[in-house]
């Protein structure tokens, strides 16, 4: 019971973490008013014992990638990730991939592998 509980004190800061990171990244459009154009990609981090980080631990990873997003502006957005046993796996918008890699680098963390998503599906694809 103790680790459903965790599990959702951790899912619930990991979603309001990723809002607030959104609202400081959402905008579409830079200085010039020139559209950006967004891929979304799925970022996989290796990151030894990632699901035994402590909710401080995972808030503090959470504000450090929100201050880089918030420097190196709306070319780049963090969409949310999905903390496992030895890995976070991430989705983000961004422009190319190597603003992904830029901010991984800032950031101090691992960007393993960056995968570029063609098609979202889900159960409601079978409706359509």
């Amino acid at each position: 019971m103790k680790k459903i509980a965790n599990t959702l004190v951790l899912t619930a800061m990991l979603f309001i973490t990723t809002i607030a990171c959104m609202a400081q990244t959402t905008s579409k459009v830079d200085d010039s008013k020139t559209e950006i154009k967004m891929k979304t990609y799925l970022i996989e981090r290796d990151i030894p014992e990632a699901g035994k980080l402590t909710p401080e631990q995972l808030k503090a990873i959470s504000q450090k990638s929100c201050s880089v997003l918030t420097e190196m502006g709306p070319k780049i957005q963090w969409v949310q990730s999905y903390v496992t046993g030895d890995k976070i796996f991430c989705v983000y918008k961004a422009e190319n991939e190597d603003l992904i890699r830029e901010h991984a680098k800032k950031g101090g963390f691992p960007a393993n592998t960056i995968t570029e998503i063609s098609s979202v599906i889900s159960p409601a694809t079978a409706k359509q």
